[in-house]
């Protein structure tokens, strides 16, 4: 099969698209044809060596859509979709014409949606429901911030939270599109800067903050989280831009009874992401979620162009079509 597989850490010309073995499949896996794939900047991160677990050569790629070709006969033809974060790192990614996954991974697609809106859809989700659902526990009713909700992430935990009713405030250093999925689904719009955590508490009914912050920035923005969210709220931290290390006035902290609560999408791997993607494909197919705005679709063996695109920076998603 044609792959993309890189042997050393470095800029995206260290890709190579090459013929290696299609996988081989035992008891309990499946052999999934990729029909889509999509690239995240944490793809691009591997690939410069970010991330120190990762085990070369590999094939990169955690999101995928796809169709099974063999494994069990319950599943042969399903079209299925996934994420994870052992494969492109410690397993062969999605980055190529077929993958190897185990049965218990697969998850069908949302009949809703292509495979390359599906192939779109994984790691920002997945984070997002992790983070939003599985630890915040956001409600119906409730008034969530989302810091960086113009992004990925951000723009996913804005659907996910409109699914369920709350009202959305969106901190971003500009305005959203307002046809965006998630420019048409917040109620507010306060910009990022330091008057953020005023201009939150300004908006009607919400002097004494929010329930939920979502937090995509983190670094240079936590003390923004921390100031928006009200007693007993919680705040969702996943990532630390422009600063690793942060320091906060533990006194406040506990007399505000918050909870901080961190979510790495990437400490799951294909099999215990399968139960989040099974809830996000409802979504879908129930009308509740929009598919994310795909910026550019590049054939496989323009794997370094499409690396360097996701490296620059793109207002949208970018796919590959093996």
């Amino acid at each position: 099969m044609k792959a993309l597989q890189f042997s050393r850490h470095g800029d995206p010309d260290v890709l190579e698209y090459l013929d290696v073995a299609t996988p081989e499949i035992g008891e309990g896996m499946a052999l999934v044809r990729i029909h889509a794939a999509s690239i995240n900047p944490s793809d691009v991160k591997n690939v410069a060596g970010h991330f120190s677990h990762t085990t070369l050569p590999r094939i990169p790629g955690r999101d995928f859509s796809g169709v099974v070709e063999r494994g069990p006969a319950a599943w042969l033809g399903a079209e299925v979709w996934g994420t994870g974060g052992d494969i492109g790192f410690t397993l062969d990614g999605t980055h190529a014409q077929y993958i190897r996954v185990p049965v218990a991974a697969l998850v069908h697609k949302p009949a809703s949606l292509t495979h390359e809106q599906a192939s779109a859809v994984g790691v920002n989700f997945a984070v997002a429901w992790l983070g939003a659902i599985t630890y915040a526990q956001l409600r119906q009713g409730e008034t969530i911030a989302v810091i960086g909700a113009g992004g990925g992430v951000g723009g996913a935990v804005t659907q996910i939270a409109r699914s369920l009713g709350c009202r959305i405030i969106a901190v971003d250093r500009s305005p959203l599109d307002s046809d965006s999925p998630a420019g048409k689904r917040i109620d507010d719009y306060v910009p990022f800067d330091e008057n953020s955590v005023a201009g939150v508490r300004g908006v009607e009914g919400l002097a004494q903050g929010v329930d939920v912050v979502y937090d995509c920035v983190g670094g240079v923005a936590f003390d923004t989280a921390l100031g928006l969210v009200k007693r007993r709220g919680r705040v969702v931290e996943i990532s630390a831009t422009g600063r690793r290390r942060v320091e906060f006035d533990l006194i406040d902290f506990y007399h505000n009874e918050t909870q901080l609560l961190g979510a790495d999408s990437a400490k799951l791997g294909v099999v215990q992401s399968a139960p989040l993607m099974l809830a996000i494909a409802e979504g879908f197919d129930h009308g509740k979620l929009e598919p994310p705005v795909i910026a550019h679709r590049y054939a496989l063996a323009q794997g370094r162009e499409a690396y360097a695109a996701v490296a620059r920076g793109t207002r949208g998603r970018v796919v590959v079509i093996p």
